[in-house]
């Protein structure tokens, strides 16, 4: 069997009971590491577990495939995911192979920041789409997410905004070289994605554009929600950018329509209660708000 446990979004005791058990009976327990992070480290989980983790990075997954499946048909095999194994990133293309081989698969789900988001009070059926905001380089600034996000407000609805991560990244010049040296891991903080959006709605405002919101939209960010210290804070998009959220990892949330309970939410994490206080339903149904 191959099983795929979510492990939560906290520390090493987020796992279910469920799955704790099959770890510890497993043969080989393999942790992605490319997609998220929990608030400690291998050795803790290993400690906690009591079982060996194999690192299992983008190119193990993408490309060693049939090495984490092997005799899987004869032994156990965990497939260790934080958050849940079919939220943020899904590995479907991992349970496809396993199903071609006539390996059978179990998933063990847990909490993901597609559900826990609404620990910042806005009401999880009235979310859209949910778009990934990459870091930009000096030669690529892609502007697409800005449009998904600007289809979700026309709906009047929410947008969860995932910010990237960059683990066991090579940069450009080591690529070409074919060198294996990597870069340091980077995490998106929910600052550096307010300036990139800052600076889409500045180029849309130059053409002449209808902005889908603009630095006075009602915003939240959110640092490492599901840990003890996680960091909510709710505020126009230009007042998130001057906020410390500290370390890894940040998401961030553009509302669409508010409704009365989810505004008495917001103010419990206001940057400014007076912003907050400002604000009523009929200003927030409108476009621009």
């Amino acid at each position: 069997m191959l099983y795929l446990i979510g492990l939560g979004l906290g520390d090493a005791k987020d796992v279910t009971m469920r799955g704790l058990e099959v770890i510890r009976s497993c043969s080989r327990v393999y942790l992605e590491a490319y997609t998220s992070i929990l608030t400690v480290g291998k050795d803790a989980l290993e400690e906690f577990y009591g079982r060996e983790l194999i690192l299992a990075d983008r190119e193990t997954v993408e490309q060693e495939a049939d090495e984490i499946l092997r005799d899987a048909t004869d032994t156990d095999v965990a497939f260790l995911v934080v958050g849940d194994p079919f939220a943020a990133t899904t590995h479907s293309d991992l349970v496809l192979r396993a199903a071609k081989a006539g390996i059978r698969h179990c998933v063990i789900h847990n909490a993901s920041i597609l559900n826990a988001v609404g620990c910042c009070g806005l009401q999880l059926y009235n979310f859209g789409e949910t778009v990934s905001i990459v870091f930009w380089t000096d030669l690529w600034k892609p502007e697409s997410f800005y449009d998904k996000i600007r289809r979700n407000r026309l709906s009047g609805m929410h947008t969860l905004c995932l910010l990237d991560i960059k683990v066991k990244e090579q940069s450009v010049e080591n690529l070409m070289k074919g060198k294996k040296i990597f870069e340091p891991p980077r995490y998106m903080t929910v600052n550096q994605a307010a300036d990139q959006l800052l600076e889409i709605i500045q180029n849309r405002r130059e053409l002449g554009e209808e902005l889908a919101f603009t630095e006075n939209t009602i915003c939240v960010g959110l640092a490492r929600v599901g840990a003890s210290d996680q960091h909510i804070a709710a505020g126009t998009l230009q007042q998130l950018r001057e906020v410390d959220f500290e370390g890894p990892l940040h998401s961030l949330v553009i509302s669409g329509c508010l409704h009365p309970l989810e505004l008495d939410m917001l103010r419990l994490f206001a940057v400014d209660p007076a912003t907050l206080e400002q604000i009523n339903v009929e200003d927030s149904s409108t476009f621009l708000s």
